[in-house]
């Protein structure tokens, strides 16, 4: 069986007083989860904050990005490295506003994910097509390219220990969210991917689907074959509807 996994991606926003009363309910609520891993990737300078918050419970915290480079002078850099001493166990690379407004490249989210694995912790590795893209009919060109290339460069003992995150950009922040069909086609497209190279990769690899979950849409969208959770946005921020989204993980 396939681990399930609620990350929320808080983006940027957050304050000490308000990450406190957020965190405090999450490290509450992660211990009568079974199935599901509830995790929050917090803005940089929160991680201490959400460490010493979620230390000794059930639940993880990670990065929303990290440098490729170990160290040296890259000046607003954070290294993967640096993470790890936090106590993170997941960074995300290759978020479709990391792409989009950061203009990150495949490429360059590759060597991410491999300075996240060197490392010892999890990638969580975002793809996922524009509408513009899915407009002309090639989201599985566009999720196959930006899957491959990561694959190639860690290899398949990367891709055991890293987690897939699909996100249609044009289901993130605007409300619109992909059906659960049009989310179990794109993610049975990724597993066949895998599959192409290690059937016993595609079999345990947790894809999580990112675009818009909500408490309303979850369990609908986790009931799909190949969907294992979520990568969360907006609601991640507000407890009772992240938390929501965590149990109906556990279905």
């Amino acid at each position: 069986m396939r681990q399930r996994l609620v990350m929320g991606n808080w983006k940027m926003h957050g304050s000490l007083p308000e990450n406190k009363a957020l965190l405090d309910k999450v490290a509450a609520a992660a211990g009568g989860l079974n199935r599901a891993i509830a995790a929050v990737c917090v803005p940089y300078p929160y991680l201490a904050q959400a460490q010493s918050a979620l230390a000794g419970s059930k639940a993880a915290w990670g990065g929303q990005n990290v440098s490729h480079y170990p160290k040296g002078a890259f000046t607003g850099e954070v290294s993967a490295g640096m993470l790890r001493e936090f106590g993170c166990r997941y960074a995300i690379v290759g978020h479709s506003e990391r792409r989009q407004l950061f203009g990150e490249d495949d490429a360059t989210i590759a060597l991410k994910a491999g300075a996240v694995l060197a490392e010892g912790m999890v990638p969580v590795i975002c793809v996922g097509e524009t509408l513009a893209e899915r407009e002309r009919g090639i989201t599985e060109e566009v999720v196959g390219r930006q899957l491959n290339v990561v694959a190639d460069r860690i290899g398949p003992e990367g891709l055991k220990a890293s987690v897939l995150a699909y996100e249609p950009v044009w289901a993130i922040g605007t409300g619109k969210t992909a059906t659960p069909d049009q989310a179990q086609a794109v993610h049975a497209y990724v597993r066949g991917v895998l599959a192409g190279r290690d059937k016993g990769i595609a079999a345990t690899m947790p894809i999580l689907y990112g675009g818009s979950v909500k408490a309303a849409n979850a369990a609908e969208l986790f009931g799909m074959q190949d969907v294992d959770g979520g990568l969360v946005g907006g609601a991640s921020l507000v407890a009772e509807e992240f938390l929501a989204i965590c149990r109906a993980a556990e279905g």
